[in-house]
């Protein structure tokens, strides 16, 4: 008796998108995956870049700190 190999992947696969085309695809699927697409870039660049935006906001304030009064936490 032969044992069988299952192939079966787990997670996303990319031949079901291959074979399907970007004309199969329906305008709200298409417009979901930009949205997603653009929401988690704008979460990586709001979580690194908060901090520095601080830091420049409070840099460019009156009166002028140095950078060790700004990231001093007294």
């Amino acid at each position: 008796m032969a044992s069988r190999v299952s192939l079966k992947s787990k997670g996303k696969s990319s031949v079901g998108k291959v074979s399907k085309g970007m004309d199969d695809k329906s305008t709200t699927q298409c417009l979901k995956e930009w949205s997603n697409w653009a929401l988690k870039k704008a979460k990586v660049i709001t979580h690194y870049g908060f901090i520095p935006l601080v830091i420049i906001i409070g840099m460019n304030s009156e009166p002028k700190p140095q950078l060790y009064q700004l990231l001093a936490p007294v």
